[in-house]
């Protein structure tokens, strides 16, 4: 280990608008209004947001503020608006992933980002680039970490290396020296937190801690703006972010090409809206259902491989074969590929047939086993292996890549109606203009003026 935090804080400190090349801040755009489509929708829909804001009231915490929350009529705290907004943005889990960390780095750092952003008055360029450097924090200590390790030992990537891409992205945005930077870093790791335990029941842990995640960068940046003394070596210390949070940390990782090539450019964007773990599984499924003409009737068994870390997250059949609450069937290769094999499709809707008898009897025909196949050689875990049997034989398919991710990614249209799809409903015709304001936002002297439009 050498100095891990402390180089991570000068690339930050040091990161200009004017030196990320066209093509990271284009992405980095489009990611985002990825990000705030899910957020929009879920101001009105998610199941756990009544609780949230319920508990905002309660504490005297819903009080008015300068920040937005996405599909919301009002602007809140800085910190809530972050709180919120994470939450929000990854409860429909229709948020972007980056395979290597297996995280989703825009729900803490974009909303750490558009917090401060109205806090201090600053520019959409200026955004842009605070983002940026979020991005590329979270997905390298997501790296070093070890996704594999880290889930085995029953943490959450997006909520745990996500606390420090919310305070790289806040603290670009307030303007920290690199001193600064290293006691916001300092103070991240005691508030790096978030646990799988969610998994066993469907719970609302994991939405929460993400939110959290936003809201802890948010204050760790602010505390370091007011000279509060952070721990150093948060990193890479003895008692720091790697060695307490995996077995096989990768220090070189996070620091590894930084400044020449673009985490960000590596970040996926999910067709479905479920972990994904599931993605490749589905992508098969609706061709092969497509290319052989099957109906549920045909198909006698059906078996998906998944890397170990899809098995942890999807596959444990006692639990996932028929889920009951949504994020049950978010977490649920049996519920998501059978409802893929079933209609041909899958969206946000779809959730509506949780309980479905026509589903549960085909999630009893899946199986959903570790494939050594998807283990060795790739570049990245979220691949899948399908074999369906019915009467007229074995129909099998190895997909080693989900739709969505860098070398398949959507094109502008296509993303752009994704978001569309997710905000009309809460937006109604300022959904465009929204979107048009995002995907510009370099053009914005004042980031308040954007997203402003983004607001019920």
């Amino acid at each position: 280990m050498a100095h891990e935090t402390a180089t991570l804080a000068a690339y930050v400190f040091n990161l200009k608008y004017r030196d990320i090349p066209a093509e990271v801040l284009d992405r980095a755009k489009v990611l985002t209004l990825d990000f705030l489509g899910s957020a929009i929708r879920a101001r009105s829909e998610a199941e756990s947001t009544p609780s949230i804001l319920k508990m905002l009231e309660a504490l005297a915490l819903d009080t008015r503020g300068e920040s937005t929350v996405f599909g919301d009529s009002k602007t809140w705290t800085p910190a809530v608006a972050a709180l919120l907004n994470g939450a929000l943005g990854h409860s429909l889990d229709f948020d972007d992933t980056h395979a290597d960390s297996s995280l989703h780095p825009s729900a803490p750092v974009v909303p750490a980002a558009f917090a401060v952003g109205e806090m201090v008055g600053a520019s959409g360029r200026d955004v842009l680039t605070a983002i940026v450097a979020g991005y590329e924090i979270c997905c390298r200590l997501g790296n070093a970490l070890d996704p594999t390790s880290h889930y085995a030992r029953g943490f959450h990537p997006t909520a745990t290396a996500g606390t420090y891409g919310a305070a790289a992205a806040a603290g670009k945005l307030f303007g920290l020296s690199e001193k600064q930077i290293i006691a916001a870093f300092g103070v991240s790791g005691s508030q790096a937190a978030g646990s799988l335990q969610f998994l066993v029941n469907g719970a609302w842990n994991k939405r929460y801690q993400v939110g959290a995640a936003a809201m802890n960068g948010v204050i760790a940046a602010t505390l370091a703006r007011n000279d509060f003394v952070g721990a150093t070596e948060s990193v890479e210390g003895k008692h720091g972010l790697l060695a307490g949070y995996t077995d096989d940390a990768h220090p070189g990782k996070a620091v590894a090409e930084l400044g020449k090539t673009y985490e960000t450019m590596k970040i996926g964007v999910k067709p479905y809206p479920s972990c994904r773990y599931t993605h490749a599984a589905i992508d098969a499924l609706i061709a092969m259902r497509r290319e052989h003409n099957l109906t549920p009737d045909q198909v006698k068994r059906v078996e998906i491989g998944l890397h170990r870390n899809g098995i942890t997250l999807t596959g444990d059949a006692a639990t996932k074969r028929h889920p009951t609450s949504i994020v049950g069937g978010q977490f649920s290769m049996f519920f998501t590929g059978a409802l893929a094999l079933d209609q041909g499709s899958f969206g946000w809707d779809d959730y509506n047939r949780l309980g479905d008898t026509a589903i549960d009897a085909l999630a009893d025909k899946f199986d959903v086993v570790q494939d050594d196949r998807l283990e060795i050689g790739r570049t990245h875990p979220f691949g899948a292996r399908v074999s369906i049997t019915t009467d007229d034989g074995v129909h099998e398919r190895l997909y080693a890549d989900p739709s969505g991710e860098p070398n398949s990614f959507p094109d502008a249209q296509a993303m752009q109606q994704k978001f569309l799809t997710l905000a009309r409903p809460v937006l109604n015709a300022r959904a465009e203009k929204f979107a048009d304001a995002i995907l510009t936002l370099e053009r914005f002297d004042r980031v308040a003026k954007a997203t402003e439009l983004g607001r019920q």
